[in-house]
């Protein structure tokens, strides 16, 4: 599950290199969590994850500060957080998460981009089924402990399985063990490079070049809306 997973965020993350799409998606992820928890990361977990996620992007002090105070701004937009589903070509299911001030306008997107490029919108609540959603937490190999003995104490605060890679190993949980998981990490003095709440399919299905090429068309249409978030599907 990890690993495929992994490789598809990280190529996918790869392709969003322009900084004026990236950084307003990060800006909104820390302004919303701001103003649902509070503006202090230390006691908002969501607003701490969301700032470690900027940083990983190098997203400048700065940006991230401005985002921060513009939750308590009364001329800020209100986002509210919505999940799209779709099927796109080739039958791959699709999960879209967004954060808008504006659902028509959004879901009117949406519903376009499937159909431009061989794809359909589902009733919300069709698809959630199939995909299962996980705490991820990505971090360097860490020199103070063995992957036994780290899988071991962490299993109490909802540790499900280690993956690694190279140097990098990855955490995956129950999304509702998030902040225990998150807390244990940094009682052990890990040092998180990436985490997410993420969507993980059941039943991952292979697609040949050709079939994933298409697929890509739609995938990066919906990434590239500043509404979009986040996009999931069940390829392995």
């Amino acid at each position: 599950m990890g690993r495929a997973f992994e490789y598809r965020r990280a190529s996918k993350e790869a392709r969003w290199d322009k900084m004026s799409k990236l950084f307003p998606k990060l800006a909104k992820a820390i302004t919303m969590a701001a103003r649902e928890g509070g503006t202090d990361p230390e006691m908002n977990p969501r607003l701490r994850t969301a700032i470690l996620n900027a940083k990983a992007q190098n997203m400048p002090k700065d940006n991230i500060k401005a985002a921060i105070e513009r939750a308590s701004g009364k001329d800020t937009a209100e986002y509210a957080e919505i999940t799209y589903e779709g099927k796109g070509p080739h039958g791959v299911l699709i999960m879209v998460e967004a954060a808008t001030d504006n659902n028509t306008r959004t879901i009117a997107n949406v519903r376009a981009y499937f159909s431009k490029n061989g794809g359909t919108v589902v009733p919300t609540g069709s698809l959630e089924f199939m995909f299962s959603r996980k705490a991820v937490f990505e971090f360097d190999a860490p020199e103070n402990i063995t992957r036994d003995d780290l899988e071991f104490e962490l299993i109490e605060a909802g540790l499900e399985s280690l993956e690694e890679y190279d140097d990098t190993w990855y955490i995956y949980g129950d999304w509702a063990n998030f902040g225990s998981l998150s807390k244990a990490l940094e009682d052990k003095e890990i040092e998180v490079k990436k985490a997410a709440l993420k969507r993980i399919p059941l039943n991952p299905v292979t697609l040949s070049e050709d079939e994933l090429a298409e697929v890509e068309k739609l995938i990066d249409r919906l990434e590239d809306d500043d509404d979009v978030q986040a996009v999931y599907t069940n390829i392995a």
